[in-house]
């Protein structure tokens, strides 16, 4: 499944993408007769973290109701005041997690990225944080703060790990079976934050719109393999980075075990993975990002997120 965060007149909803329609969770669960309106709403909440924290109860819920939401004539029916199916342009899409519980990060985590940046590589997952006010949307605008703070905005294309359920000291070889599935996302990065006049990483990558997601959540058994996954970035149509994730240093297993061993995870906590070489800053020269750029990174299986640079309000 695909599972979307979608929002229509201020109210956020859950809903799955079939190919360019959505299919609304709770109204497709009523219209298929699973359950009445009030039970449905338990079922499907408006918040992607507490759905996740249901575990195969909502899931299996979930697959019903897009079972049903493929009908052909599904386009056409309205249960408790909402269509079953409806085209996807006619709402906006948030992140798949709006508001996760944490947004973990983990640094130079393909080689030849490593290589580049002229940075040894790492003997054990390099750790950051993002904020969950960070976050934003595939339709979302990702903001420049202007000048006097930052004139070295980057882009970075990941794959995101989204935690399906709570684990401590997770064995490796049972960490996918924590996975609730994927998404794509863009660790936008202020370098001259991140590694000049006194750097700190995360000054440099927790400003406000710097952790884009979407536009799905890909449940896990849409991906047998997490690790052959062609992804890249184009900046205004041109390609810009151009990997697969079989390049990562440490496996999503490691990287989950690794984590757990210093603090719980728990449904809905996200993991951005690292980003594949042709990062702006190690081009010749460097290529940073300034109001009007247009992103899209991409991974192969779970969709396209698209973000345009706009200036801050009154810079």
């Amino acid at each position: 499944m695909h599972l979307v965060t979608y929002s229509i007149m201020g109210n956020c909803r859950l809903g799955a993408l079939i190919g360019d329609d959505i299919v609304d969770l709770r109204a497709a669960y009523v219209a298929a007769g699973l359950g009445d309106a009030r039970f449905a709403e338990t079922l499907f909440p408006s918040d992607m973290t507490a759905f996740l924290s249901s575990g195969p109860v909502g899931m299996d819920a979930a697959r019903a109701a897009v079972e049903y939401g493929r009908r052909s004539d599904a386009a056409g029916e309205v249960a408790s005041g909402c269509p079953v199916r409806f085209p996807r342009t006619s709402v906006r899409l948030e992140a798949p997690v709006p508001r996760p519980g944490m947004v973990i990060c983990i640094g130079l985590n393909y080689r030849d990225h490593a290589e580049e940046t002229g940075s040894p590589i790492p003997k054990e997952p390099i750790i950051f944080t993002k904020f969950p006010s960070n976050v934003i949307g595939p339709e979302d605008d990702v903001i420049h703060p202007g000048e006097h703070l930052t004139s070295k905005l980057d882009y970075e294309v990941e794959l995101v790990v989204v935690m399906g359920k709570e684990g401590k000291n997770i064995p490796e070889d049972d960490a996918l079976s924590y996975v609730a599935g994927y998404t794509v996302g863009n660790d936008i990065s202020a370098r001259d934050l991140q590694l000049e006049r006194d750097g700190q990483w995360t000054k440099g990558k927790a400003l406000d719109t710097f952790a884009p997601m979407g536009p799905a959540l890909v449940t896990a058994d849409e991906v047998p393999d997490p690790h052959k996954l062609p992804l890249g970035l184009r900046l205004n149509g041109t390609t810009m980075q151009d990997s697969n994730t079989e390049q990562l240093i440490f496996s999503v297993p490691h990287v989950i075990a690794f984590l757990s061993r210093l603090f719980t995870l728990h449904p809905g906590d996200v993991i951005f993975t690292g980003t594949p070489p042709g990062v702006g800053m190690a081009r010749k020269p460097p290529v940073w990002l300034k109001p009007g750029d247009v992103m899209e990174a991409y991974i192969e299986g779970l969709g396209t997120l698209t973000n345009k640079v706009v200036a801050a309000d009154g810079v």
